[in-house]
Formats: C-alpha cells, sequence, structure tokens
C-alpha cells in the first residue's frame, strides 16, 4: 500500500528594494563655532586683558556718574582745607591748592579726560577705514596721491603735530578733540590701507574673483572684515596715547582750560605745589592718566590675539 507525500511549496522571500532600506543613523556632528565666537574665547583667556576692560568699564561709569558720586562741587573750593593730605575726613584723596576736593574732580575729570581720547578715535575710524581701505584695494592713481599727501604728515611727531595744531585753533575742548582727531586721520588710514594691500593679494580674494564676485562684493563682504581688524586693534591702543595727549596739552595750556576738572588741568596745578612737599595733588591724576592708559594699551593687545586667527582655538 503506498502513501501518498504532499509536497509544500516553497515560498521565497520577496526582493528588497535598496531605495525601501532606511539609511544607518549618523551621529550628529557639532556646528564649528563662528569667528566672532572664537575670538569671544580668546579674549576670554586674555586675564590682563579682562581685567583691563574692567578697569576701563569702571572708570567710564565713574565718570559718567560722577554727580551720583562727587561728593563735593569740583569747581568750589575750600580755604580751610587748602592742601589737606590725603585720608583727611571728608576728602579722601585730600584737597588741591585752591581748596578743591581732589576726588570730585577726578571723577568729573574723567569724562573731559576720556571724551578727548575716545571721540576723536571714533569720528577718525570710519574716515581713515574709506581712505585706507579705497587707497589699498583699488590702486588708482588717486588712492595713490591721498596716501602720499598723508604721508607727508608722517615728518612731525604726533604730540608736536597736536600741539601745533591746538596752539593754531585755540583751546577748550572742542579745540582739542579736532586738534587730535585731524592728528590721527594719517596714522589710521595707514593702518587700514596697509592692510588692505596685504589682503587683497591673498588667496581668498582670487578664489572670490574666479567665482565671479563683483567689486563691491570682495571689498566690503570679502576685504572690510579682513581691514577692521587691524585698523580696530589700533584705534584701540591709540585711545590711551590720546588720553597722554590730551592731557599733556592741558598741561602746557593749550589744551582745556582751568578751572575744569581735567585729569591734566589737574596734573598742572599740582605741579605748582610739587616741591612745596604737596606731591598728592599732581599725584593722583597723574596716576589716573597713567591707569587708564595702560588699560587700553593691554585691551588693544588682547584685541591683537583674539582677532588672530593663530591664536583662536575651539
Amino acid at each position: 500500500m503506498t502513501q501518498s507525500v504532499s509536497v509544500l511549496p516553497v515560498s521565497h522571500p520577496a526582493p528588497v528594494h535598496p531605495s525601501s532600506v532606511s539609511p544607518p543613523l549618523r551621529k550628529a556632528q557639532p556646528a564649528q563655532p563662528t569667528r566672532l565666537r572664537l575670538a569671544v574665547r580668546a579674549f576670554g583667556r586674555d586675564k590682563a586683558a579682562l581685567v583691563s576692560l574692567t578697569v576701563l568699564l569702571l572708570v567710564g561709569m565713574a565718570a559718567l556718574f560722577a554727580p551720583l558720586l562727587a561728593p563735593h562741587d569740583p569747581l568750589v573750593g575750600d580755604a580751610s582745607q587748602r592742601l589737606a593730605p590725603p585720608l583727611t575726613p571728608g576728602h579722601i584723596l585730600g584737597v588741591d591748592g585752591q581748596g578743591r576736593d581732589i576726588l570730585s574732580r577726578l571723577l568729573y575729570g574723567g569724562r573731559y579726560s576720556l571724551g578727548v581720547a575716545i571721540v576723536p578715535v571714533l569720528l577718525a575710524f570710519p574716515l581713515a577705514l574709506a581712505v585706507g581701505l579705497f587707497a589699498g584695494a583699488g590702486r588708482t592713481r588717486l588712492g595713490s596721491a591721498m596716501m602720499r599727501a598723508l604721508d607727508a604728515v608722517f615728518a612731525f611727531p604726533i604730540v608736536l603735530l597736536a600741539l601745533a595744531i591746538a596752539a593754531v585753533i585755540g583751546g577748550g575742548m572742542s579745540n582739542v578733540m579736532l586738534a587730535i582727531f585731524i592728528t590721527l586721520i594719517p596714522y589710521m588710514a595707514r593702518v587700514a590701507y596697509t592692510a588692505a594691500v596685504q589682503e587683497s593679494g591673498k588667496e581668498y580674494i582670487e578664489a572670490a574673483r574666479c567665482q565671479g564676485a563683483s567689486n563691491a562684493h570682495i571689498l566690503f563682504r570679502e576685504l572690510l572684515p579682513n581691514v577692521m581688524s587691524p585698523l580696530v586693534v589700533y584705534a584701540t591702543a591709540n585711545c590711551g596715547l590720546m588720553i597722554v595727549v590730551g592731557a599733556g596739552l592741558s598741561f602746557l595750556g593749550v589744551g582745556i582750560q582751568p578751572p575744569t576738572p581735567d585729569w591734566g588741568v589737574m596734573t598742572a596745578d599740582g605741579n605748582q605745589v610739587l616741591l612745596e612737599g604737596y606731591a598728592h595733588v599732581a599725584t593722583v591724576p597723574g596716576l589716573a592718566i597713567l591707569l587708564a592708559a595702560v588699560a587700553f594699551n593691554l585691551l588693544g593687545d588682547g584685541l591683537r590675539d583674539a582677532l588672530d586667527p593663530r591664536k583662536q582655538t575651539s
């Protein structure tokens, strides 16, 4: 007797189309930090620059809120307290030869000294940037002639040139700022011009031209950010020098005139009683000038390192 064996059909799996297979998940790559973020991180690692920035902010805030912080009127003196030494009750930094509180005059004087240094630099910055960028990137005869004319100014030291201009146009805060503004333009324009010439010959500019970028795109999107960096550093460091120049003009009598509580005027007043043994009258404003100038210089060094791509690490 034979038994019939049923054979079941073998089912083959359906072919899988490659498009239906989901690709393996890839690990998300972290976003690359921007150039600004790298610069901020680099600046944050510079302790001297951070301390300098803090000092300048405190000095600026003290000058801004001088009417609230000053214990006395900076222009009114008390003859009975004349030349009182520091730590005198009511006069922590002493009293000058006119009986005026030195601390009050120092706070108000920060307005004039910082204003004389910062405002001309801010006004000269865009003009010098435009002149240097136009002359360095365009390489035209007009640009070359402009730079040759500005080069003639380098025959005079910056302090002597500012002194000569201030002596011609007269004293006062506005005239001092005008003299410093005129003096700064050639030096800042030269920095922008040198940076523009150096950047114009680099490969990324040639690459942009090969890709069909317009002259305006190359000028404002490629060159401008790289030319501004050294100019910002130079302008910041120059603020410290301009504080010294402004105080020097006031000390020589061709800048801000007394009884305005400018740090240079205060130093000149203290110089008259220095040999009498009252050194604090000139020392206190002199230290304020030194502190602000050094802080601006250290801040400029910090910005230089922060904007240097070789020192920017993620």
